[in-house]
């Protein structure tokens, strides 16, 4: 149940553990996935803003949408209000949300899918007696007749200014490292605001570097707390600016991983 305690600020969502006795006995995916494959996952949210970062398959994105999915949120992109009635992935009916309050407003952002959502209100503002339309609450101008990093910082600076917990799949996907710093300045609006909790995963190092962010890694079948001085993606881009040359010479005809 919601807590009436007034003023508890973020993070409201403070644990997220599996349930052992619902994942299924045929393991396919995500189960199959080291994070999640002998069901005792548990994390900890510590403070307003969590990163979490790791190599591509480890499980961050399904993490992501599996809270999301338990909250009710659309699969596609969005809030509450605009989730259909498809089934929640098969990692949510797993997990176990603990919260202090329970907060069910927010977003949840996909950027794979955020076409959809764009599309979607577009539909819903074209019918008939829908009310005042909801691109206002976006900007004004239809997501579609912007570029795709400009869509992307009009729900950022527009939509993101309401008490609630949000979830962002990359939000730097379409987004130039001067528009990722400017989504990192409604990131601290939204923390100093003390009413948002954000979760987010990402491969920018700008983003992973945002401070006071709790920084999580996904090591297989682990999640470390850490610094971005100690991943693979910073790691990588150091070795690119220090020498470009060097750096090309060296790693474009290597096997394998860099790091």
């Amino acid at each position: 149940m919601p807590s009436n305690r007034p003023g508890l600020p973020p993070p409201f969502l403070k644990r997220a553990t599996m349930n052992p006795d619902r994942v299924p006995q045929q393991k396919g995916h995500p189960f199959d996935l080291p994070l999640f494959r002998d069901g005792e996952f548990e994390l900890a949210f510590e403070r307003p803003v969590t990163v979490i970062v790791g190599e591509n398959g480890v499980g961050k994105s399904t993490l992501l949408e599996a809270i999301a999915g338990k909250i009710g949120f659309s699969m596609q992109s969005g809030t509450r209000s605009f989730a259909s009635d498809e089934a929640p992935p098969p990692l949510a009916q797993c997990l176990r949300l603990a919260w202090l309050p329970k907060v069910t407003t927010g977003f949840f952002l996909r950027a794979e899918s955020f076409f959809n959502l764009a599309s979607q209100i577009d539909r819903l503002d074209a019918e008939p007696g829908c009310g005042p339309p909801i691109i206002a609450s976006y900007g004004g101008v239809s997501l579609h007749m912007q570029s795709h990093g400009e869509a992307f910082l009009a729900l950022f600076e527009n939509r993101f200014n309401q008490k609630g917990i949000y979830l962002l799949d990359e939000p730097e996907a379409a987004l130039s490292p001067s528009r990722q710093l400017r989504f990192l300045r409604v990131l601290r609006r939204m923390e100093r605001s003390g009413q948002a909790q954000i979760i987010l995963a990402t491969h920018a190092p700008m983003i992973m570097a945002y401070p006071g962010a709790d920084l999580l890694v996904v090591e297989r079948d682990r999640i470390v707390r850490g610094r971005p001085q100690d991943t693979s993606h910073w790691r990588i881009l150091s070795e690119l600016f220090a020498g470009p040359a060097a750096f090309y010479a060296q790693s474009l005809d290597r096997q394998g991983e860099l790091f």
